[in-house]
């Protein structure tokens, strides 16, 4: 009995090991199995044809879509997953063998970059699905819009981004090639910012801010509003200041007017001058167009807009007074057209600033295209006590010794220095002697510092005694403003303007500083005080070449 049990335990065991293997070798065999039907479908998969790529052009009522491929359309089938409600018009699109549609892939993010020039009115009414649009080469094509841009925000002047085979525009390129020439932003600049202006102020005011403050008045006169103003003057001076302060005080009066919240965005287009020229042929022109159409658009809003040309000189000299280019004869001629063309400039004004109002063509400063003309003379000199108030206030820290000598009022202590510092600068002691200038009948003047005394000026004399306030108390402790350090200031302020005459052409010089009338022929420095050399002359140069 107890061999049996023996041998069935035996067997037991046997068997439990036998089951063991066979359970491996069924798992083998499986796992064979998978490998083999994964190697298949691995295969088939490479076996099968490449799959094409389209372009989604439209579906049609009985199922198929039209797609765009290889050069050619196709009418095809979609795939049974796929809901023809999903696709948009541009999306690319997978095709099998069969040229049928079995994948909605997203739109194309490469391509060719071309500038809109219109949109084109739909058929159907609907909104527009095409546009004209213009490459590099000024060459001019239809395309479609893909559902992505037909409810965008397109205008004229705006980058899109196209495939050029299928004609299709896939996405707008965020900044416009009008945007690299134009500022948008509010300037942060108020009226009470300006100093020694308020006569000008007061008549830009009149001129900008009434016609759309009091539009109903002027409509009951019979009053047509100014297209243009012309700001003019010797530079650093505050033309572009003013400018600035005009569009930031229009658009939030007229937001309190409309009881509005003043908005981020102002509709001041700031051209940047130098940038508006280009060597191509008609590009600068074109850019002139594509400034003042946006310009229509933000006037067709309701709101006013101001168009800006800094150093307008630059850009809109006379014609036929070019040396080696003739580039002036085309664009005064589109800005003239801009101004007072077929299209009508509501809502618009344009605002010129310039040092040599001498050089722009006369055509654009006649009434009816520049009408106001403000003269940003230099400041007198209750203009700059007025000035330096704006940089000298009772906040700063001033000196203990300069604020006991006015019994620590901080008031009286800033209008006293501003006074000592002014008639320093405007008394015409022989310290304050500038130049000796010779006019071309022989008679002589002689200009003081004060002749030539600017805003830009006075903004940087203060900043050279902030300075030396900071330097004097990082050595002795002595903090505060002190009298001393706006009168040295002030010294080597006009001991560095010494040089500044230094060009072939005295009278070129004296024209963009602000010295009109007689011809000047000979310059004489006649500069003393602290550190200073003799004088040095500066005769006229007869061939001055082309750039004088």
């Amino acid at each position: 009995m107890h061999i049996l049990e023996e041998r069935l335990a035996a067997a037991q065991s046997q068997i439990d090991r036998l089951s063991e293997q066979n359970e491996r070798l069924v798992a083998t065999l499986k796992e064979a199995r998978e490998q083999i039907v994964s190697l298949k479908e691995e295969i088939d998969r490479l076996a099968q044809p490449p799959s094409g790529y389209g372009v989604f052009l439209g579906a049609r009522e009985d199922g198929t879509v039209d797609v765009f491929t290889s050069g050619r359309k196709f009418r095809v089938s979609l795939a049974p997953s796929i809901d023809p409600e999903e696709l948009e018009r541009g999306q690319e699109v997978l095709l099998n063998d069969a040229m049928n549609v079995v994948e909605v892939l997203d739109y194309e993010r490469i391509g060719e970059v071309v500038t809109l020039k219109e949109l084109i009115e739909n058929p159907s009414g609907g909104p527009p699905d095409r546009a004209l649009v213009t490459s590099h080469a000024d060459e001019e094509r239809v395309v479609l819009l893909s559902d992505a841009l037909i409810n965008g925000p397109l205008r004229a002047g705006d980058s899109v981004m196209i495939e050029p085979r299928a004609g299709y525009a896939y996405e707008r390129i965020q900044k416009s090639e009008v945007e690299e020439l134009v500022l948008e932003e509010v300037p942060d600049v108020d009226y009470y910012d300006i100093g020694g202006l308020d006569g000008q102020i007061e008549m830009i005011r009149d001129a900008v801010e009434l016609p759309f403050l009091h539009a109903d008045l002027f409509r009951e006169h019979e009053l047509r509003p100014p297209k243009g103003i012309l700001l003019y003057g010797p530079p650093g001076c505050g033309k572009t200041l003013i400018a600035k302060a005009v569009a930031n005080s229009l658009a939030k009066k007229v937001a309190e007017m409309r009881g509005e919240e003043t908005s981020s965005k102002s509709f001041f287009l700031n051209i940047k001058g130098p940038e508006l020229l280009n060597k191509y042929v008609g590009e600068t022109e074109r850019h002139i167009r594509l400034v003042f159409q946006r310009a229509r658009e933000k006037a067709s809003e309701g709101m006013p807009v101001i168009v800006f040309f800094d150093e307008m000189d630059s850009i809109f000299r006379t014609r036929g007074s070019g040396v080696s280019s003739d580039v002036e004869n085309t664009i005064v001629p589109q800005l003239l057209s801009e101004i007072d063309g077929v299209e009508g400039l509501e809502n618009v004004i344009v605002i010129g600033a310039s040092n040599r109002e001498d050089m722009i063509d006369p055509a654009i400063l006649r009434p009816g295209r520049l009408d106001v003309k403000i003269k940003i003379e230099r400041p007198d000199a209750e203009s700059a006590k007025d000035i330096f108030s704006k940089y000298i206030t009772p906040t700063l820290p001033l000196h203990d010794d300069d604020l006991a000598e006015h019994d620590k009022d901080r008031d009286a202590t800033v209008a006293s220095m501003i006074q000592a510092v002014v008639e320093r600068m405007y008394s015409e002691v022989d310290e304050n002697r500038f130049l000796e200038v010779t006019y071309a009948d022989g008679d002589k003047e002689v200009l003081y510092f004060k002749d030539f005394n600017s805003g830009a000026m006075i903004e940087n004399i203060v900043a050279r005694a902030k300075k030396m306030a900071i330097k004097d108390f990082l050595t002795s402790q002595s903090r505060g403003i002190r009298l001393s350090h706006l009168i040295d200031s002030t010294v080597d302020e006009f001991r560095e303007n010494e040089d500044l005459p230094n060009t072939t052409n005295p009278d070129d010089w004296a024209r963009i500083s602000g010295k009109k009338g007689e011809r000047i022929v000979y310059i004489r420095t006649l500069v003393s005080g602290k550190g200073a050399d003799s004088g040095r002359s500066i005769d006229t140069v007869s061939n001055t070449g082309q750039y004088l």
